[in-house]
Parts: C-alpha cells; sequence; structure tokens
C-alpha cells in the first residue's frame, strides 16, 4: 500500500470551541486558532484535525445544520480560509470532521423529509410502523417524528441520513468537493463510520457500508489525489483492518492499540505491550492507522492516570516512537485532566497562568480547569524537563528520524516484565526505543533482539535519555544477540538510541 504524506505527519486534534478566544466572548474562533498556529509549529505537528467547525444546534458540533458553512461562533469562512492559508505557509496540513452518519434534526433537509410526499422523505430513514430492534448498544434508534418513525443510531436529535440514496450520496460528493476544491482542506476525519448503513437489525460494519467508502475514495481521490481521510471505526482491529485494506479509507484510529499502551502503562507492564500489540498490528497494513492514547469521547490521559505525570510521559514515549500516524489531543502535551460527561473533557485550553487560563478575557463558554495557575504552556515552556518539553522533543525525533516516521516495528523481548523494548528501522537507520515502565529501578533484563533487520556491530547514540551503552552485535546468521551490559533502568527511564555502524 502506497505511502501517503499522512503517514510523515504528526496531528493535533483541536476542539475550536475551546482552543483560543479573539474577541472575549468565551468562545474560541478561528482568528484565535490562527495566533496560536507559532505555538504548534513550535511544537513541531505537521497536521491539524478540527472537530465540527459547521453550523449547529449544539456545543460541540456533531449535528450539522449546514454543511457547507461554519459556526458563526467560530467566525466567517474568510477567517476560516485565512487560517488554512497562515497553516499551509507553516507546512501544517488540515483535516476537518465529516459528519456524514446523521445531520441535526433542525437541519432544512430534516425538516422536509417529516412530509411523506416531500422529494427529501427518502434523504432519512423512515418507518411507518416502529421496528422491535434497538441499537447496537441496546439504546433506542427509532424515534417517533411527525409522520412515522426515523431512524437514529446516537439520539433523536441526529437522524441518519439514507445513503442508499444516491441523491444523498450526490450530495455528500458536492459537500466533500466544496471542502477539498473551493476552501482547500487536506481531508477529512469520518465520524462515526462504522454505522454508515444499516442493513436490518444488523447496524455496524455491513457490506453496504463498505461498498460505499469504496466508491467514495474513489471519488474523493478524483477531485484530490493527496486528500486523505481517516476513519472513526470505534471497533477491534479485525473489523476496523478492511477499511483501510480494501482501499476505502487512507487510515483509521487504531483504538485497541491506544488501549494496549494505556493499559500497559497503567498496569507497568512492558510485556503486556508487548504481547498484546504484536497480535494487533499483525492484523492491519503496516503503519496505516492512526495511533492515540485517548481523544474527545474519553477521559484524558492524565485523569486516566490519577495525575502521575511519570506515566503519562511513558504513554507519549509509547506512541510518539511507535508505529502509525499519531494524533495528539489537544491539551495532552501540558497533562490537561478532565473525565466525563464530555463538556468536562473539552475544557479550554491552559495557556498561561492569567485569567481564564489565558483563553478568553471574557467568560468561558465552560469553566477551566482549576489547575491552570500550574499546569499551563507558559510555566512549562521554560522548564526543561517538562511534559511539553517531552512533547516538543519526541515530535522533533519523529520528524528528524525516518525509522520513528516510517520504519519496520519489532517489538524487542526484554526478559522483564517492566521493560518495554522496540526496534524500529529502516534500510538506511535504526532506532532503539527502550523504558522502564515500572515504579522499582531495573537492572536483570537482558534484550534479545531478532537479527533479520541489522547485521554486524553497532554503538547505541542517546537521542532521548541519558547513559552509556555497550556495543552491539547482530549475529549475521539472523539469530539472537545478547548484549550487555546495560545501564540500570531508573523508574519511568526512557531512552530513544540511535544504532551507528560501529568504526
Amino acid at each position: 500500500m502506497a505511502a501517503g504524506w499522512w503517514n510523515d505527519a504528526v496531528f493535533y486534534e483541536i476542539f475550536v470551541r475551546s482552543f483560543a478566544d479573539s474577541d472575549g466572548d468565551g468562545k474560541g474562533d478561528f482568528k484565535g486558532l490562527t495566533s496560536k498556529l507559532d505555538y504548534l509549529e513550535e511544537l513541531g505537528v505537521t497536521g491539524l484535525w478540527l472537530m465540527p467547525i459547521h453550523p449547529s444546534t449544539s456545543y460541540h458540533g456533531y449535528d450539522v445544520t449546514d454543511y457547507y458553512g461554519v459556526n458563526p461562533d467560530y467566525g466567517t469562512l474568510d477567517d476560516f480560509k485565512q487560517f488554512l492559508s497562515e497553516a499551509r505557509r507553516r507546512g501544517i496540513k488540515v483535516i476537518i470532521d465529516f459528519v456524514i452518519n446523521h445531520t441535526s434534526s433542525e437541519h432544512p433537509w430534516f425538516q422536509a423529509s417529516q412530509d411523506p410526499k416531500s422529494d427529501k422523505r427518502d434523504w432519512y430513514v423512515w418507518s411507518d410502523a416502529k421496528p422491535d430492534y434497538a441499537g447496537p448498544w441496546n439504546q433506542p434508534v427509532w424515534h417517533e417524528g411527525e409522520s412515522g418513525y426515523y431512524y437514529g443510531v446516537f439520539w433523536e436529535g441526529m437522524p441518519d441520513l439514507n445513503l442508499r440514496n444516491p441523491d444523498v450520496t450526490a450530495q455528500i460528493e458536492d459537500i466533500a468537493r466544496f471542502w477539498l476544491e473551493d476552501v482547500g482542506v487536506d481531508g477529512f476525519r469520518v465520524d462515526g463510520a462504522r454505522h454508515l448503513i444499516e442493513d436490518g437489525a444488523k447496524q455496524v460494519n455491513t457490506p453496504d457500508t463498505h461498498a460505499w467508502f469504496k466508491q467514495f475514495h474513489d471519488f474523493y481521490k478524483s477531485v484530490n489525489p493527496d486528500a486523505m481521510t481517516v476513519g472513526e471505526v470505534w471497533d477491534s482491529v479485525v473489523v476496523a483492518a478492511p477499511y483501510v485494506r480494501d482501499g476505502e479509507m487512507d487510515l483509521v484510529f487504531n483504538f485497541e492499540l491506544a488501549s494496549t499502551y494505556m493499559d500497559g502503562v497503567n498496569g507497568r507492564s512492558g510485556d503486556k505491550i508487548r504481547t498484546s500489540a504484536s497480535d494487533i498490528l499483525g492484523r492491519l497494513p503496516p503503519g496505516q492507522y492512526g495511533s492515540f492514547l485517548t481523544n474527545h469521547d474519553q477521559n484524558r490521559v492524565m485523569s486516566q492516570f490519577a495525575g502521575d505525570a511519570a506515566k503519562a510521559r511513558s504513554a507519549a514515549v509509547l506512541y510518539l516512537t511507535g508505529p502509525g500516524t499519531p494524533f495528539i489531543y489537544y491539551g495532552e502535551e501540558i497533562g490537561m485532566t478532565g473525565a466525563k460527561p464530555d463538556e468536562k473533557i473539552r475544557t479550554p485550553m491552559q495557556w498561561s497562568a492569567e485569567a481564564n487560563a489565558g483563553f478568553t478575557s471574557g467568560t468561558p463558554w465552560i469553566a477551566v480547569n482549576e489547575d491552570y495557575p500550574q499546569k499551563n504552556v507558559a510555566a512549562q515552556s521554560a522548564v526543561p524537563d517538562s511534559l511539553l518539553s517531552l512533547y516538543r522533543r519526541l515530535i522533533a525525533l519523529r520528524n528528524e528520524h525516518p525509522a520513528l516516521r516510517s520504519g519496520d516495528y519489532t517489538l524487542v523481548d526484554a526478559g522483564h516484565k517492566s521493560v518495554y523494548a522496540a526496534l524500529r528501522a529502516t534500510e538506511d537507520e535504526a532506532v532503539l526505543v527502550l523504558q522502564n515502565l515500572g515504579d522499582q529501578p531495573v537492572a536483570d533484563y537482558k534484550l534479545k533482539l531478532a537479527g533479520s533487520l541489522l547485521r554486524g556491530r553497532y554503538t547505541l547514540a542517546p537521542l532521548l535519555g541519558e547513559g552509556e551503552f555497550a556495543q552491539l552485535d547482530v549475529d549475521a546468521g539472523g539469530g539472537f544477540a545478547d548484549y550487555q551490559p546495560l545501564p540500570e533502568l531508573k523508574p519511568g527511564a526512557a531512552y530513544v538510541l540511535l544504532l551507528k555502524p560501529a568504526s
């Protein structure tokens, strides 16, 4: 499978409402976002994913009322185009949320569809009688309208579009063309992808859903061959893999890998990560997935780690040196906390110790986290060993070293439960990642490295972490090579080691 620009990118997910407010109305906006592009450039990210930017009846935007417009809370379409221009000048790509499984119940299409005689009736899924089945997680999915029952998998305010109807598909394609060609975005994050087309009581990952995405992939590539999609297929990798493998999307989010990273760090077990990741990654096309820790639908990383900064650092090293295309959720890099309900996961970005965390000069749409005076960008920028500094260093290493972006990924047996080790290698470069995920020092580990990728003798040059390492001999016969002595790994220690052929 051919690699695209997204395979070299590091993405940053932004909720515009909560990122930066330029006019003091308490809501983030495009001008505020534009003003923070220097920060994002310094962080090192090369791609942005914006949560929904269209007009909507909700704070979150996932119930769209106009696909061709932008939310007036965020500014104008010209403001958005100016943001795109400034992002492009900095070498940053931009993708937007594409919410096509459903619309708002306030969308004019749905309002018209309530009339059985309307030409929009078949744009949604209507039934005269209420079907007797529930949804994928046993939730009500059939809702009473003015003239029958309509299907909405998420809730009654989000009726599902009928993508079996070619007129609806043509409209979605027109919307995609508008944003790719007329506006100039670089692609889409497809919301709720597995729910697109139902087949009676079978409501997820149907053959018709796969067929629709296959033809849509062909369509958007015809508009812009460099456009990309990343699908939210919140399911096992076995289920998610065909969306990429069969040419339906460029990437899917790897939810199983994210859980493996988070559970492994929480359980202080490198062994757990090695065992689980090996199985997970063997089922996907190499590197063709989005890697992440948590997103806007999940409790934040620092909250899941109960405020343990060492765990947050370990998790960052894992996925920013690992395979796939990383997606960082805004504020993760400074250790922002947040737990459900969803609004509390999407609180304003903490820029400084000034009032309202420097997010707004007015009253924020939702209160900022109470810890903002201590936990903010300004405070961490000046501290070399802060979490933010670590994120900057890891992203810089990924941007500088092809092995960390697209190299083969080989999990290494460390012979100790707490130690995680992995090799990233291209034909020209090899990098070893070594971590102690435990809360005790480890000295009795002994790496075993398969010799299929490397041959000969190497020195180990730390790109991250301090210490001295013995030379590494790799068995030219392709066997395993043990090498020691190795330094004692302090609790939470993380090394990124460049392997250089010994002279």
